[in-house]
């Protein structure tokens, strides 16, 4: 058989990039083909979330999570300021405003430490301090959380991919995939062009389960489309930094915050409601196929059974704005209504296991000539350099 590749990777978001970018600097000379199914890269979660740098503090010590996030914020810092990509490192607070959160706010000053990254604890009036608007019983300031344009990161990635010889193909949507253990991967786009490789990389991101399929691999998860929704503040000025609430550590998503982004402008949010599409940005956005996909899976309806408090909660905040107007002043009391603009939403690709379990770190599966990537939400984009080296290490080990 004949290769028009080594590697093949799918998906042209940050994660597949930084694996395409680790294997040609792993190996000069590697054949690496990338396709995406967009016109151009990062069209999805890379390009659609609030460009936060995490610093890690959230994160299980000694997970991937913790340790590629981690190691991914200086690394991220260190990368654009390379290649002149705007970014700024100005720490963020997390924000008690209950008493019942207290408990958990000290838990991740713990955390933080065990993870290596320095916390400040802070008593009201130093809150007002870095934040004169935000208002709490008490607070953490974590110094290494920064802010980035990820879609920007992610066009510098597919320049360097490209310029060590590697091929990316965009409008390449993966239809069929023909995987012989003794004769590598053959993949099939919606226009009717073969691909052949060694080795293939799924990392499609909201779809990577159903390209696991098409490789005849059971990925024992499904991806259940969570849409965050943002908003634009309209004064600005009310908020200097990044502010958080405590998350609840029963669930992936950390409420809803203010982020001042790279442009200046300030999102609040997201809150996070299923999607009814993987690509379901907005309530008019309904694939029905992909719908019973998520309804038929078990996981899915024992999440709903578990959590259904929470979930009415986040539906609530997004069919009302004066709801999610009371959740944002319990950070900032000052904003109104009306300071509160929508913006462009995001979907989070969130990994659920058949028993209703949300995937809490990231997953690598591998099969016979495949290396999935099964779970890499937020913080992959922070920690995208690490990520690519770890899948690239695994495939590497497959094309020997």
């Amino acid at each position: 058989m004949s290769y028009d590749c080594d590697v093949l990777v799918i998906g042209g978001g940050i994660v597949g990039l930084s694996t395409a970018y680790a294997l040609t600097r792993a190996r000069p000379g590697i054949r690496v083909t990338v396709l995406e199914k967009e016109p151009g890269p990062a069209r999805h979660q890379t390009g659609r979330n609030s460009g936060v740098i995490h610093s890690g503090i959230y994160y299980r010590p000694g997970s991937l999570k913790a340790r590629f996030a981690v190691e991914g914020a200086a690394e991220m810092v260190k990368f654009c300021a390379e290649h002149g990509i705007p970014h700024a490192v100005g720490g963020k607070l997390i924000v008690a405003t209950e008493r019942s959160e207290l408990p958990r706010l000290h838990a991740l000053v713990q955390r933080g430490r065990e993870n290596g990254i320095p916390v400040r604890e802070l008593g009201p009036s130093q809150i007002t301090e870095f934040e004169p608007e935000v208002r709490g019983l008490a607070g953490i300031h974590v110094a290494t959380t920064g802010i980035c344009d990820f879609g920007a990161v992610a066009g510098q990635l597919a320049a360097l991919v490209r310029d060590a010889g590697a091929e990316i193909r965009y409008g390449a949507e993966v239809t069929r995939i023909d995987r012989r253990a003794d004769r590598g991967v053959a993949v099939r786009t919606a226009s009717g062009a073969i691909v052949r490789g060694r080795v293939l990389v799924n990392c499609a991101g909201l779809h990577c389960d159903r390209v696991a399929l098409l490789a005849g691999d059971d990925p024992g998860m499904r991806i259940v489309p969570f849409r965050g929704e943002y908003y634009e503040l309209a004064r600005p000025e009310l908020v200097r930094g990044l502010v958080y609430p405590v998350p609840d550590p029963a669930f992936p998503f950390l409420g809803v915050h203010l982020t001042r982004g790279i442009d200046g402008g300030v999102h609040v949010g997201p809150n996070a409601v299923p999607a009814l599409a993987r690509e379901g940005y907005d309530w008019s956005v309904v694939r029905p196929r992909e719908l019973a996909a998520t309804l038929t899976w078990p996981g899915s309806w024992r999440i709903a059974r578990e959590h259904w408090r929470y979930g009415a909660g986040e539906l609530r905040r997004s069919l009302s704005r004066p709801a999610f107007t009371r959740a944002v002043r319990r950070l900032l009391p000052a904003v109104t209504e009306s300071d509160l603009h929508p913006a462009p939403a995001g979907v989070r690709a969130q990994a659920v296991l058949r028993d209703g379990t949300l995937a809490d770190d990231f997953l690598f599966v591998e099969g016979a000539r495949t290396v999935h990537v099964l779970n890499a939400p937020s913080p992959a984009a922070t920690a995208s350099l690490p990520i690519g080296r770890e899948v690239a290490r695994r495939v590497l080990a497959q094309v020997d």
